[in-house]
């Protein structure tokens, strides 16, 4: 079962976002919210923010479905940055030119599995 949280718009550089991103896809979810939660990159308060979001969204599916799972079974199976809208600027320079600033922005997608394969996705592994 996956459970997915998406945060847009995010303000910050989507090249700094997946430096952060890199950093726990694949990996158990107390692993990846510690190295989230001791990261010095503002882009890792954003992204533990997500991940938890996830996580919530996941054990409440479970829920739902009456199935019981524990959060030491879950793991990021998917992260991924995506490129957002960039506002532009236009700032004043030295003799009467102008230097353009770009302001860029990201989407955050973040997928968690439980650890149980579905069916679907053994026939796409089979095809």
């Amino acid at each position: 079962m996956e459970a997915r949280a998406l945060k847009k718009y995010i303000r910050s550089s989507p090249v700094k976002m997946r430096l952060v991103i890199d950093m726990i896809r694949g990996k158990k979810i107390s692993d990846a919210i510690g190295i989230l939660h001791f990261s010095p990159k503002s882009a890792a308060r954003v992204a533990e923010q997500t991940l938890r979001s996830a996580v919530s969204n996941l054990s409440n599916k479970k829920k739902e479905a009456g199935e019981s799972g524990r959060e030491d079974n879950f793991f990021v199976s998917q992260a991924f940055v995506d490129v957002g809208p960039t506002m532009k600027r236009v700032m004043p320079a030295p003799m009467g030119r102008a230097f353009r600033v770009r302001k860029r922005s990201n989407h955050l997608t973040i997928i968690v599995s439980d650890g149980e394969v579905s069916e679907e996705k053994i026939e796409n592994i089979k095809e």
